[in-house]
């Protein structure tokens, strides 16, 4: 019988995560209030719904088809590499043996552990791509903790690295254009003798300078899947909390988004705790603003409460420099932020764009794919316990080519269509629901789905479809649209990609130890544990394969847990076979169709990782662990190439009681050596690609 480790004592606030953790990440979101206090219906409780089981049947129909098709999946390819040995344990494969698996995933899984390193298969080797502080920009200095200043930073690849891309370069081999965003700081792993209480204007100015994105050249070393930055590229560029985004679509220059510092309503200085994000057909990224309330004081009012804000001073004290983070001087600053962010990284003196015609809440992601006739969609999770999920269908058509008018076109797509909400119903009638997790008669947790409209922006202006709320108002206050339109409550949706492959749609929910709980949402058909500490996969089939279309039908893929728990379920694969997950929290694909997912919050006793999934074949369902991360870290930004794998290392040795004087880490540099959030690349050491 397999054993899992112990709980770790530093891992006990929410679970798998660091009380520090849940402080600077996300303002302790999970210890406060749910902010959804609405009443309207769970899944559960509509068992007849909007659309039919006829209907459900049709749209797996179309899946089964898609699968079976297959299609091309565009993942640029990595150079060849050479043998370096693996760090960590060889959890008994020997290079060059065969392991079992499906395509993609033919690697033995790396063991459940809690070593402070980044643990990889036997037979791959990894290096540090950067790490927080080294310099991207011209004349930026080395990095020197103990003389950091905001210029300095401003220079540097900024802190906690989350989502990921990689980017083709036209020109120049062996290259690519890497661009990660930078989602929160953590002071007191950044600053010798930081005090919370009264933190310093230069130690706000660099927590400013570190959030954000970077853009950064990488140079591919041609017999291995190293990756090292090329610095004083003309492509790098950091953008932080003092650079200039603008506002686009419908609500961009109105009421809500006015300030005196920006009467027009249409230039916003900063992006904050930018999480997960997408990469669009037209070779720009997104980038999706999540727990932003937390860096607000003095927030009271009833829609800022919807949003999570909180009376009282912020944590990190930058009211006190700047009078835009106190929403009783600045109320509408707040309502500048929570955006999906457009960025093209090809073009260095371009201003990013807050795109708000996709909708005001904490964005955990933003991907999307191209309808039949050309037009993007984009999907969406709003990371809150008991929120929705959304996707924005644009009404203009992508043009292709590479001519500039085609790009400017191009970048205007996002700023006209219509935003939706999801609506899910069960087909199980709630008595087989019992909140444990097991499966209903049907042997499946499933049903079907609609797609609620909130709003369209056109070129003359938008219109809502929300009674009692204006055009603004639903896109401003995305989530008060949700509520009253009766938005199915979901268990923390955070990352959602759909398939290159297929089409089909995956969401990770994250956990929701709230559901079941006195006066709370109990279990239903798609969150159908109480109490749920370690997350599901939910996969959706929109109707004829249509990005577009009004309905879907939905499954659960995954209930992740301990493999031994019969409250888990890997698409019906046999459990003894797969790897234990908890707390799926960013997905992406692989070139062979397999879903990769990374974890935040592993709260069965591991450090969190990052795993391959099967979804189509004979193997669906097969789970392996592919790497571990060091102590504190979560697991973010997975690109999966050919032959590289990367990731970012986020607040590595941030546990309980850690500071810079007494690190809970040694990784990446060692003992003696500050901490540092960096990027890591694995591959093949006998050159051949992943997992084949």
């Amino acid at each position: 019988m397999r054993k899992l480790l112990p709980m770790l004592s530093n891992h006990s606030h929410g679970g798998g995560r660091s009380a520090m953790t849940c402080r600077f990440r996300c303002g302790d979101a999970c210890f406060q209030e749910v902010p959804n206090t609405s009443d309207n219906e769970y899944v559960g409780d509509v068992i007849a719904g909007a659309l039919s089981r006829r209907s459900v049947m049709r749209a797996a129909a179309v899946v089964t088809v898609a699968s079976a098709a297959g299609g091309a999946l565009a993942v640029g390819a990595a150079p060849a590499a050479e043998a370096h040995p693996a760090q960590g344990p060889a959890a008994g494969h020997k290079p060059g043996s065969k392991a079992t698996g499906a395509r993609g995933l033919r690697f033995e899984a790396v063991a459940p552990n809690t070593a402070d390193q980044v643990t990889v298969p036997a037979g791959y080797s990894q290096n540090v791509v950067i790490r927080w502080g080294e310099p991207i920009l011209r004349g930026a200095p080395a990095f020197d903790p103990e003389k950091q200043t905001a210029r300095a930073q401003a220079g540097q690849f900024g802190y906690n690295n989350d989502f990921l891309s990689l980017l083709p370069l036209r020109g120049e081999p062996h290259r690519q254009v890497l661009v990660a965003n930078h989602e929160y700081t953590d002071e007191v792993l950044m600053f010798r003798g930081y005090d919370p209480e009264n933190p310093t204007r230069e130690q706000v100015e660099i927590a400013w300078a570190a959030h954000g994105l970077s853009v950064v050249v990488v140079q591919e070393e041609h017999r291995t899947g190293r990756l090292t930055p090329v610095t004083r590229h003309p492509l790098n560029r950091r953008l932080h909390t003092t650079s200039a985004f603008e506002l686009t679509g419908p609500a961009a220059g109105g009421a809500l988004v006015r300030t005196s510092a920006d009467p027009a309503g249409r230039t916003v200085l900063g992006t904050l705790n930018n999480c997960a994000g997408g990469t669009t057909p037209w070779g720009t990224t997104l980038h999706g603003e999540e727990n932003f309330n937390q860096y607000f004081a003095n927030g009271s009012s009833a829609t800022d409460k919807r949003y999570g804000m909180t009376g009282g001073a912020s944590e990190r004290k930058w009211e006190r420099f700047d009078k835009r983070f106190d929403l009783a001087q600045e109320p509408n600053e707040a309502h500048r932020f929570g955006w999906v962010v457009e960025l093209d990284p090809y073009d260095p003196d371009s201003t990013p764009q807050k795109r708000t015609a996709l909708g005001r809440f904490k964005h955990e992601a933003a991907q999307p794919r191209l309808t039949a006739d050309g037009r993007p969609v984009v999907y969406m999770g709003d990371d809150e316990r008991f929120d929705y999920f959304y996707k924005f269908v644009s009404s203009k058509r992508m043009k292709k080519g590479g001519s500039r008018a085609a790009r400017e076109h191009n970048l205007t797509l996002l700023d006209e269509g219509t935003l939706y909400v999801a609506k899910l119903t069960g087909d199980s009638p709630a008595a087989e629901l019992d909140g444990s997790g097991k499966l209903p008669n049907d042997g499946e947790f499933d049903g079907s789905g609609s797609w609620i409209p909130l709003a369209t922006a056109g070129p003359d202006g938008a219109v809502s479809h929300v009674p009692g709320m204006t055009a603004e108002e639903v896109f401003v206050f995305t989530r008060i649209a949700g509520d009253k339109v009766g938005a199915t409550k979901m268990d923390r949706p955070e990352d959602v990609e759909p398939s290159p492959r297929t089409g089909r749609v995956y969401v990770a929910l994250t956990n929701n130890k709230d559901r079941g709980k006195p006066g709370k949402a109990g279990a239903d058909e798609a969150n159908p544990r109480n109490g749920n500490k370690h997350g599901q996969v939910l996969e959706l089939a929109e109707h004829w394969d249509d990005p577009a279309s009004d309905g879907f039908a939905w499954r659960l893929f995954l209930v992740a847990g301990d493999p031994e728990d019969p409250a888990t379920y890997f698409a019906g694969f046999p459990k003894e076979k797969v790897s234990p997950i908890s707390c799926p929290d960013n997905v992406a694909f692989d070139p062979h169709g397999n879903l990769w997912l990374s974890t935040d919050g592993n709260q069965l006793g591991s450090h969190d990782g990052l795993f391959g999934v099967a979804t189509q074949g004979e193997r669906r369902g097969e789970l392996k662990q592919f790497l571990t991360v060091p102590v504190g870290a979560e697991t973010c930004g997975p690109i999966i190439q050919d032959r590289r794998v990367l990731v970012a290392v986020q607040h590595p040795g941030e546990v309980d009681g850690a500071s810079v004087e007494k690190p809970a880490s040694a990784w990446p540099d060692g003992p003696g050596k500050i901490v540092r959030p960096s990027v890591v690349a694995v591959w093949r050491t006998d050159g051949r690609d992943i997992g084949v």
